[in-house]
This record gives structure tokens, sequence and C-alpha cells, in this order.
């Protein structure tokens, strides 16, 4: 619900996740003040007069309040002191700290009924949601495949608990536990036929080949058959309706003779001398 019955005019986005949802809910001309991060992800945003302001790991309340704002929206990470700066300058703050699908779906709600746009977040989460299980049907009947999918990659660290779910509806089996530290050998150890590496941060520049060198991953099956893959930073680790995009370059990934090869994924290149 809007703040009786006032939805906020003026808001800084601290979070990518966050502008992707407020874009999604036709709602990107009250954005004032932003993160760099939110211009990569919407990029319509460099052609309007947005402020550029700190993360919400470094936000910085003086840049907020020179924004005239009335809603800031941050998601995890952030510090506890940067939260509390922003607090006592007197700005309505929406904090989110998503882990799952179904946290995403109430932050897309929680969003969109702070913003008077509840109707919109209700379609938003249903199409995402028929989205997700159309691909969980086509791939009801196909083999699992076993994948492991890291966030990072010094050191090793796996990707969120919504992307094990996205893997899962994709027709694969995670490898591990979400958002653990791992090391090489723990993940050769599992012979994952499929690797994904969506680096935070990384875009799409994830060095495939020589990750694999360097782990001495050579002989993994995934490394055998060519099925190691770079995925847009974006697809995987900005918790939004981007997440479809992700599911996509996923399915591709793990069942090529079902879906059709999406934007945003790149597989390794062959062996030197193949």
């Amino acid at each position: 619900m809007a703040f009786a019955g006032y939805s906020p005019q003026r808001v800084v986005s601290l979070q990518p996740s966050a502008t992707v949802t407020l874009r999604d809910l036709g709602l990107l001309d009250r954005i004032v003040a932003c993160t760099k991060y939110c211009v990569d992800v919407c990029p319509e945003l460099s052609n309007r007069d947005v402020l550029i302001v700190s993360d919400s790991w470094s936000a910085q309340a003086e840049q907020i309040v020179a924004a005239h704002s009335d809603l800031v929206l941050a998601s995890v990470p952030y510090q506890r002191e940067a939260v509390a700066d922003i607090l006592k300058a007197g700005v309505r703050f929406l904090g989110l700290t998503p882990r799952t699908l179904a946290d995403i779906y109430a932050d897309i709600a929680a969003i969109a009924g702070v913003m008077g746009a509840g109707e919109k977040g209700e379609t938003l989460i249903a199409t995402m949601q028929g989205q997700i299980e159309a691909v969980r049907q086509r791939t009801a009947g196909a083999t699992r495949v076993k994948v492991f999918c890291e966030e990072w990659g010094k050191p090793i660290i796996s990707s969120e608990p919504w992307v094990v779910e996205l893997v899962e509806a994709a027709g694969g089996e995670f490898i591990g536990a979400p958002r653990q530290s791992v090391t090489a050998e723990e993940i050769a150890a599992a012979q994952p036929e499929v690797v994904l590496a969506a680096w935070c941060g990384a875009g799409d520049r994830v060095p495939l080949e020589k990750i694999v060198e360097q782990r001495q991953w050579q002989e993994l099956p995934a490394a055998r058959e060519r099925r190691i893959f770079c995925v847009e930073d974006q697809l995987l680790n900005t918790p939004a309706s981007t997440l479809i995009g992700g599911l996509n370059a996923i399915a591709w990934a793990l069942h090529p003779e079902l879906f059709e090869k999406p934007r945003g994924v790149r597989q390794i290149g062959p062996a030197t001398g193949d």
C-alpha cells in the first residue's frame, strides 16, 4: 500500500534489482538518483537527469538528502551505519534481503505496493512465475544434468539460492550448497557436467579458458564436452525479472536440444590443438 494514499515521486534506488522492478512497473521516471550499476542494467537512465550516488554498501546520507528524495530503495549487502544515517536524515527507507524466488516475488510486491502500483506488481510476479513454470514443464522428462554455478571466482563462491531454483527448473541438479566458499578440488570431485560462471560485476568477461587451466579442470566432464559457460552477471545476480534471461541461458546450456541459444551466455572455446 502507498503511504496514506500517496505514492513516492522522488525515489533513490541503491540497488539494480529495485531499479529493474521500477522499470517493469513503468515507474522509471520517478528515479531521481541511483547507482552506476543501476544505469548498467537500465541504460535508458543515462538519457535522464539522474544523480549518480553510492550503492547500498557505501550509501551516503548527504547524497540522498541532496536528491530531495521521498523514498530510498536498498538491498543487501548494506552497512548498518549507512542505513542509520539515511534514517536519521528522515527519508523513508525500504530495505530488501532476498534469498529465494519467493523472497524476490515478495520484494516486487513490496515495491509495487509502496509505489501505488499493486496490480502491476501482481501481473509482473505472475508473468515471471509463468515463464519459470513453462521451462520446468519443458524439461520435466529430460535427463537431469549435474551443474555447478559460481558467482565469484577468487575465492570460488557458489551462486545464490534463487539460482539453485532456476537450475532445478531448467532440468539440472545443483552441486553443493548455495552462497558457500568451495575449493576447485571439491568441485572436481563432484564431477559436474556443466559449469556456469556469473561473476558479480564482471558482466560477460569471465575468463573461462584461464580458470579451467588454473583450477586444473581439464579432465572435468564439463571441460571435456566444452560445457563451461559464462552467463552475463545481471542475468543471475540481479534478483528481479532479469532472472528470466538467466533461466533461459541455463536452460540452453543444460538442454540445447530443447532450447535455442539466448543472449547473455558464452561457451568456452575449443582446447588448443582441437
